[in-house]
């Protein structure tokens, strides 16, 4: 039962060991002209040919992930250059778009003869009750309430609420704003009240006199917070059918007060050198 059960095994096992002993004897007593000897060579070729090609093949697999682990750590390394570079872009980005907002900001020192005082804004709050901001400059940099706010484009507000540190800006859409303007074509005379969304309604407006969308609204200087002339807005609609003395019309102001960052608060004239002189003796 076992001869019958195991006799291919035990066929090549024996084919095996006499190629073996013949392979021995003729490597001992090799006369170089042995046939046994180039059957044999012959038939391990091709198992010779197969190990060699399993040994180059995890060779070539090994260097390959040998450069892989090189080729990710060198990626890492790029991709965090890249970041760093990226983070520095923006920096200079960001600094450079402020200094184009500040230098607008600053001529209005050319534009207008008083003095400012530049600030920051450190918090906003544009809800449907209220439209305000927060700057960082308060009584110690001289502001006192009621001071007007400014920005490159014209006036967006006055001071509210002046702290030590910080002050609250009431924008002029807010309605709690009101201030006294004209029409600078025609010298048309009103008062723009804050309509939030909508900008400011320009008030107290008779139907006769001549106002039309695109006239530019400035401060008419009849109040004691504003100085005349700072731009405000630009009429952006006019209504004279309704019923009433009045015509309903809107303003959009100038300044996009959604996107302030930095404002300029009117703290007082400009005082001539001779001006300055004689209130210093």
């Amino acid at each position: 039962m076992f001869l019958k059960n195991y006799r291919t095994v035990i066929f090549v096992g024996a084919i095996i060991a006499a190629a073996l002993i013949l392979l021995s004897y003729n490597l001992r007593y090799d006369t170089g002209t042995s046939v046994l000897k180039r059957i044999v060579m012959e038939a391990a070729e091709p198992v010779q040919k197969m190990f060699s090609a399993s040994v180059e093949a995890v060779e070539n697999a090994w260097r390959r992930y040998i450069h892989l682990v090189g080729l990710e750590e060198e990626n890492r390394k790029l991709n965090k250059t890249i970041n760093a570079l990226q983070e520095e872009l923006n920096l200079y980005k960001e600094g450079n778009l402020e200094a184009q907002r500040l230098k607008k900001l600053l001529s209005l020192q050319d534009t207008y003869p008083h003095r400012f005082i530049a600030s920051r804004v450190i918090g906003k709050e544009l809800s449907m009750i209220s439209k305000t901001l927060w700057i960082d400059k308060g009584e110690k940099d001289g502001l006192v309430s009621g001071m007007p706010v400014l920005v490159s484009t014209g006036l967006i507000g006055r001071l509210t609420d002046v702290t030590w540190h910080s002050s609250k800006v009431l924008l002029l859409v807010d309605e709690n704003s009101n201030v006294d303007v004209l029409i600078q074509r025609t010298r048309v005379q009103g008062i723009a009240r804050g309509a939030g969304s909508r900008g400011c309604v320009l008030r107290y407006v008779p139907k006769i006199q001549d106002v039309k969308a695109g006239d530019v609204v400035v401060t008419s200087g009849l109040s004691n917070l504003f100085p005349k002339g700072l731009l405000v807005g630009k009429v952006s609609y006019v209504n004279r059918v309704d019923a009433g003395l009045f015509s309903k019309i809107y303003v959009a102001p100038f300044a996009d007060l959604a996107s302030v960052e930095e404002v300029m608060v009117l703290a007082a004239e400009k005082q001539e050198p001779k001006q300055r002189k004689k209130k210093e003796e």
